[in-house]
């Protein structure tokens, strides 16, 4: 239940480590694969619900630059999963004024998997309400990498000098600076009991206030959300200071 007298106090920035789909799936005694379907159906809850309460940014880490390690039919289902869940619901997000948005490496990406993200981003680009943010072949010391050898090029090129750079700089040049002035997490959810960042999102979640549940990800529904937005409104964020 949100506090009645908080409805303001909504995170701008909510970012969520869907944990848990292969666990789901061995406790119903079914395929791994099941529990990624039944994800799919936990997105599209999660999504309407941070839509409906006012969230303007939902990053999903839906596939990390370590998911590779997973066994080969494993990976190529998860890049297929993209292709059918905007095939799915992309009437329902355009319906409910959602916009799509990716970050992270298009490298070892499938062609067809670009292209259908790359249609969602564009079929919603003038939506205006919600940014439905996927970060899809991501990791978070990547990035930062990139960013840095982006600087490190300014500085060789004489545009920028090595003692002149600034977190704003480093901020400009991460996946994030897209979703400016909402970069940063507010809320960061993860599922299934585990307790770490996993590499998802390391700078962005600086100084963010973090929600976990034992819950499995295919689990997830609109009253779980409400309970961490609750949580939320509960603490007082002093980001250093009294």
């Amino acid at each position: 239940m949100i506090m009645n007298n908080q409805k303001e106090n909504i995170p701008n920035h909510v970012a969520i480590i869907m944990d848990g789909n292969g666990r789901w799936a061995q406790k119903q005694e079914k395929p791994r694969k099941m529990g990624h379907e039944e994800g799919m159906e936990a997105i599209r809850r999660v999504t309407m619900q941070a839509s409906k309460r006012g969230v303007k940014v939902l990053t999903l880490y839906a596939f990390s630059t370590e998911n590779w390690k997973r066994p080969p039919q494993e990976v190529h289902f998860l890049m297929q999963l993209p292709i059918r869940f905007f095939d799915r619901f992309v009437p329902e997000l355009q319906k409910n004024n959602v916009k799509v948005n990716m970050i992270g490496f298009e490298e070892k990406v499938p062609k067809s998997t670009k292209k259908a993200i790359s249609k969602a981003m564009d079929q919603t680009k003038n939506n205006t309400g919600m940014t439905l943010n996927f970060a899809f072949n991501y990791g978070g010391r990547a990035e930062i990498v990139k960013a840095t050898q982006a600087l490190c090029e300014k500085v060789l090129k004489n545009e920028l000098t090595s003692t002149d750079i600034t977190p704003e700089h480093i901020e400009e040049h991460l996946f994030t600076h897209s979703l400016t002035p909402y970069q940063d997490v507010d809320l960061l959810i993860r599922s299934s009991g585990e307790k770490r960042l996993s590499n998802f999102l390391l700078w962005q979640n600086a100084y963010s206030e973090f929600y976990f549940t034992d819950l499995l990800w295919p689990d997830f529904n609109a009253k779980i959300f409400d309970e961490a937005l609750f949580e939320y409104q509960k603490r007082q964020r002093r980001y250093g200071a009294l």
